[in-house]
């Protein structure tokens, strides 16, 4: 009987390791609960800008830039969107109102890579909120790094006329220099810090999307506060 017992009680160890050790029977179609960490390039900054200040030629014109600079890359595979917002225009007596763009509501769902296969963040919610950007991983559609503060030139302001969470700001102000179309000394347009660093060890010296107004919409004026035109491109799908 005892002999019995421990048989019995061996047989049990082993069914039970064993269901331990079983590979998962989850459904067909269930995604896995771990991110990847490396993957296919979907995310860059332009290696220049439109040479025309911050007239990128619209919207439009701005993803066609990704997609120039992707295609150059190798990787034409994808739909590559600009990470720019524009406000709203408000209505008038005989025109309607135009509803905002928002960057976040451009650029898919992720997660997105660097050139060199890097996870620059998850999703959508990770990219606003505790995402892997910094000089090391910010590199253009080459896998290049940017120069940043502290490098000659500086070039870390990046177009975005976003506020923190990627949407738009009011029509109040100008934030996009006439919705990336116009290059004039004046008017202005929102920047962040690719590097995430600034003259103060403050938050707005450290975001990446929302940090500064620039000091104009010419050329001359995005060199002077620190940048030359650059911005992100994300794919979108």
């Amino acid at each position: 009987m005892r002999k019995l017992r421990h048989v019995a009680l061996t047989a049990a160890t082993l069914a039970l390791l064993a269901a331990c050790t079983a590979p998962s029977t989850a459904p067909s179609g269930t995604r896995s609960t771990a991110a990847a960490t490396t993957g296919p390039m979907s995310f860059f900054v332009t290696s220049a800008g439109s040479g025309k200040g911050a007239d990128l030629g619209g919207l439009a014109g701005a993803d066609a830039h990704c997609q120039r600079l992707a295609t150059a890359a190798g990787a034409s595979n994808k739909n590559w969107r600009a990470y720019l917002s524009t406000p709203p225009t408000m209505p008038a007596a005989s025109t309607p109102g135009i509803a905002a763009t928002n960057a976040r509501d451009r650029i898919g769902n992720g997660p997105w890579f660097n050139a060199k296969g890097m996870l620059v963040a998850r999703d959508l919610a990770h990219l606003h909120n505790g995402n892997n950007l910094s000089k090391e991983t910010a590199l253009d559609e080459r896998g290049n790094p940017v120069k940043g503060r502290g490098d000659t030139p500086n070039e870390h302001d990046m177009l975005t006329g976003s506020r923190a969470d990627g949407t738009a700001f009011a029509p109040q102000t100008d934030t996009t220099c006439r919705a990336w179309t116009h290059s004039g000394p004046d008017g202005s347009a929102i920047v962040g810090h690719h590097d995430r660093i600034g003259p103060l060890p403050e938050n707005w010296a450290k975001s990446w999307n929302f940090s500064h107004p620039s000091a104009g919409c010419s050329q001359e004026a995005l060199i002077r506060t620190g940048g030359t035109g650059r911005f992100y491109c994300f794919a979108a799908n």
